[in-house]
């Protein structure tokens, strides 16, 4: 184990150092969307990076703020003041660490492959899109705001359309010569050159945008990018004031009804006033709760596109990620960050910058931890103009044209769940768009087996002897399930008067309670009016030892 580390780190600290330049800006701007301070965003991307890096199995997963909990965080800080919600964090990793250890994670099994890769095609999109601004030069919208109806009361199309019309030249110039450097890496000639092939084409970015900024402040002052539009990581005279400046959850709220206006974040005209402690302990458990549920979805949907991406298709163990998610949300609740998942915006940065193990998640939280600690007074200098460089190349690479065609090929109960799942993410945000692409897919699914025939019908005319006028043989499939019910009824109620009928489930695993009810309805009721005998041809059940020392952990 520990060779492999060591063997893989040439392709994993490099990796770790992109995931870094594309998780910083994101922590920051999630932390902006969900109403709280900067440096919670980072402290979530660090927990994020080192502890559910450690304690995941995912190989290229990578974790930190929920983009798709910023509403949900911003209401809940608003309600009921920082310290308060920091308590619900920690109570929502212990929900999920029970999710994982009643094995919920199976989830992830059910969801379909073209729901996974329209969200993956729909995220792509929406880096693109929402990047456009930030390389115009308009930075009004949080970097990791996923909602295409924004907190400014733009849209995704509107602020794009009043970027373009009133650009900042000096972003214009930096995010296109980042874009050019970043192609310009991919083509064979330079990746055929050792020298650069060592250097991160990101890194290279990061540098590129600082030199320049710098060189228009001394040169033309006009191009120069303000302080909104570069990095923003709050700096602290000394180390111990990292410490201190943290915000710790109240954890007298589980034994006495507090008054939360003395909380952080929260606005007066929405604050909740407790008169005792069972309405508080409501409010706190479906906060926590939904955090939970939310999260442990985002995540999981999250770990079925990554494992498509990973380039060895390993397979992430579900169950213990919902544990190591919720440990991870245990310890940023009570540093004061943010609530964490795994998000697939970090994990394809590390795919697509050719990480191999977890090690460069493990790095990245690392060199948040350091930025946040000793330079942040650097980073400040780093423009968000060439930090969305990078998100276009991440984009583009999730959103692929190729996609779409190799979707196309597979016919429209594969490309049609997929694009309205593309275009519902885009419209609505990325919860609600997976929830109606999710419904999209199930319908097709629930068309297609209910006019699947799970068996063969053979109708014989019998012999003039014979008290019956027709044997009928009907041969169950391998799995009868309820989707099929309306389809046998139909069938049984086809069957001609005066049969002799035989049902085969010699070969059958699996028979659904509600078709064997059916079946039973039209042995008791129809059968006998219409001279109908129905028997089985039962297979015999044999057993088989079962090596329990094989089964052990299988799924966790």
């Amino acid at each position: 184990m520990a060779s492999n580390i060591v063997k893989n780190l040439k392709f994993d600290l490099p990796a770790g150092i992109v995931v870094f330049l594309v998780a910083l800006p994101l922590c920051l701007g999630i932390s902006s969307a969900s109403g709280a301070d900067s440096i919670t965003g980072v402290l979530a991307g660090i927990i994020g990076g080192v502890v559910i890096g450690l304690v995941s199995g995912s190989g290229l997963g990578v974790s930190g703020p929920a983009a798709g909990l910023a509403v949900i965080v911003l209401t809940n800080i608003e309600n009921t003041g920082f310290e308060f919600f920091l308590v619900a964090v920690v109570l929502a990793g212990i929900f999920q660490i029970v999710l994982g250890y009643i094995k919920a994670g199976i989830i992830a099994d059910f969801i379909p492959s073209n729901v996974i890769k329209g969200m993956l095609a729909a995220i792509g999109l929406l880096l693109i899109g929402k990047q456009i601004p930030h390389a115009f030069g308009d930075d009004k919208d949080a970097e990791g705001d996923m909602d295409f109806i924004q907190a400014d009361g733009e849209n995704t199309f509107t602020e794009i359309v009043n970027a373009i019309a009133d650009p900042h030249w000096g972003a214009v110039i930096i995010s296109s010569i980042s874009l050019l450097i970043l192609v310009l890496w991919q083509t064979k000639t330079l990746k055929n050159i050792k020298v650069l092939a060592m250097i991160p084409a990101p890194l290279l970015v990061v540098i590129y945008g600082v030199s320049m900024n710098l060189f228009f402040s001394s040169t033309s002052p006009e191009l120069t990018l303000a302080d909104s539009h570069t990095v923003n990581l709050p700096v602290y005279g000394e180390i111990k004031d990292f410490f201190t400046s943290l915000i710790h959850p109240d954890f007298s709220v589980l034994w006495q009804v507090v008054d939360t206006s003395k909380y952080t974040g929260i606005k007066p005209e929405n604050a909740q006033v407790f008169t005792s402690l069972g309405a508080q302990y409501s409010t706190l458990f479906l906060m926590a709760l939904t955090m939970a549920i939310v999260g442990s979805l985002e995540t999981l949907l999250s770990v079925e596109a990554t494992d498509k991406l990973d380039p060895l298709r390993r397979v992430t163990p579900t169950n213990r990620e919902l544990f190591a998610q919720g440990l991870g949300n245990c310890f940023s609740g009570l540093v004061g960050g943010l609530p964490i998942t795994q998000v697939i915006v970090r994990s394809s940065a590390n795919v697509n910058a050719g990480g191999k193990t977890k090690t460069s998640a493990i790095f990245h939280g690392v060199l948040l931890l350091v930025a946040a600690m000793f330079l942040p007074m650097y980073l400040n200098y780093i423009p968000k103009a060439c930090l969305s460089a990078i998100l276009f190349m991440t984009g583009y690479k999730l959103a692929n044209p190729r996609l779409l065609t190799d979707m196309i090929k597979l016919g429209f109960r594969q490309w049609g769940p997929f694009v309205v799942t593309v275009l519902a993410i885009l419209f609505t945000n990325l919860l609600v768009g997976i929830i109606i692409g999710l419904i999209v897919s199930i319908y097709f699914i629930l068309r297609d087996n209910r006019n699947k025939e799970p068996f063969t019908v053979v109708v014989l005319r019998t012999g003039e002897d014979d008290k019956f006028d027709y044997d009928v043989r009907i041969k169950f499939d391998n799995e009868v399930n309820y989707l099929n019910k309306n389809l046998i009824k139909l069938s049984l109620h086809d069957i001609p008067e005066n049969s002799r009928v035989r049902i085969d489930a010699r070969d059958t695993e699996f028979v659904s309670h509600d078709v064997i009810e059916a079946m039973d309805e039209f042995i008791k009721a129809v059968a006998p009016g219409r001279n109908i005998e129905i028997s089985y041809l039962e297979r015999e059940i044999t057993q088989y030892e079962i090596d329990e020392s094989v089964l052990k952990g299988v799924g966790s």
